[in-house]
């Protein structure tokens, strides 16, 4: 027997052929990313500002010893500002990166059709971070793919900044 936000134990637990994920909020809006690209989840850490970055980059922090973009998820996906609640650390193909999430709802099995980068769902570049749209209950629930959350200068900011005193 699961508790409740538990991902089933066995596929055929299932309802349908969806993917593990982690639902959170970012703002107003419901997203999960695949549970195998998070590494943790913590409360939100200092945060300092990185020039030259887009509006979504909330800054850099220390993870682990490790200095680690922060991402404004609401924001980036066009929600406007929202206050952290949790900051989720996540694998890329570059690194470590640390999303600014509001309230972490669990582990769920997710299903959603690929977007296909569909520039009328989100507009701009935000759409390269969404793999996919479905629902949890009768609510729209974004799939997001971290591995192309960061841009490169927002990289390149945060090695400039890596050698900076803490």
């Amino acid at each position: 027997m699961r508790q409740y936000g538990q991902a089933p134990a066995h596929a055929d637990e299932s309802a349908g052929a969806g993917v593990v994920a982690l639902v959170f909020r970012a703002g107003p809006l419901l997203c999960a990313v695949q549970l195998d690209e998070v590494v943790e989840t913590m409360r939100p850490l200092e945060a300092r500002a990185l020039a030259g970055t887009p509006p979504f980059v909330r800054g850099i922090t220390v993870l682990r010893g490790v200095p680690t973009p922060v991402i404004d998820v609401s924001r980036l996906l066009g929600g406007g500002p929202a206050d952290a609640e949790r900051y989720l650390a996540v694998r890329t193909e570059r690194g470590t990166i640390a999303l600014a999430t509001g309230e972490v709802l669990g582990i769920r099995v997710v299903e959603a059709e690929a977007t296909g980068g569909h520039p009328a769902l989100l507009g701009g570049g935000s759409t390269r971070m969404v793999a996919g749209v479905g629902t949890l209950g009768a609510e729209p629930l974004l799939l997001l793919q971290s591995l192309r959350a960061v841009p490169d200068e927002v990289w390149e900011a945060a090695a400039v900044n890596a050698g900076e005193p803490s």
